[in-house]
């Protein structure tokens, strides 16, 4: 067979290559700058196809900051409900006490739901199996005293915990999150549940 006769068949495959990858990048490229205007979006940064707002973000701490500075300035430019892009993914942030009280207290159904993220099953969960599992825990945590009167020694004593905490970075930055999570959840179900005072590991 003569190799020129494979010319038009593979001039052919490179159109038609030619032509999907333009139609991707078409739909890429329409569904991160135009969505925002037909489904009456939050406002927020303009965003990239494919990487969206990645490269104003410290991909160190991409849910606290974006670029060197934290989300308030953009809460003053886009108001206290605006869209950002993690890649792809599509994020809503709420800035305010009452953006969030009223996201989460006023219209707590639409806003009751967890992110479904397909990695993390059991500690992520959603929907039903989400309620099931947080009535089982609730249940066994209710036989060790949650919500009882022997509870609330142990409660107290966690917190006198996390007064030396505070006392301790008097002046310092802490990150309320990890404290609420190192030294008053993850220590109170040590103490319900293993009659223990389970010491962090996290140093701030």
């Amino acid at each position: 067979m003569d190799p020129l006769d494979l010319l038009p068949q593979s001039s052919s495959s490179v159109t038609l290559l030619g032509a999907v990858v333009f139609l991707l990048v078409l739909y890429i490229f329409s569904s991160s700058f135009i969505s925002q205007k037909k489904m009456k979006e939050p406002p927020g940064p303009t965003a990239l196809p494919l990487l969206g707002n990645l490269l104003q973000m410290d991909l160190k701490r991409p849910y606290i900051t974006l670029s060197n500075k934290s989300l308030k300035p953009l809460s003053k430019k886009h108001g206290s409900v605006f869209t950002v892009y993690f890649g792809p993914k599509k994020v809503v942030v709420l800035a305010g006490y009452k953006t969030v009280k009223q996201a989460l207290v006023s219209h707590a159904a639409e806003f009751g739901d967890r992110e479904i993220l397909p990695l993390f099953g059991i500690l992520f969960n959603n929907g039903e199996s989400w309620r099931e599992l947080r009535r089982f825990a609730l249940s066994n945590l209710r036989d060790f005293g949650m919500g009882k009167k022997a509870a609330e020694e142990k409660i107290v004593e966690e917190c006198q915990h996390l007064i030396k905490v505070f006392e301790k970075h008097e002046g310092n930055l802490l990150l309320l999150y990890c404290v609420v999570l190192c030294h008053i959840v993850h220590p109170l179900h040590c103490t319900l549940c293993y009659f223990t005072h389970c010491l962090s590991a996290f140093l701030f």
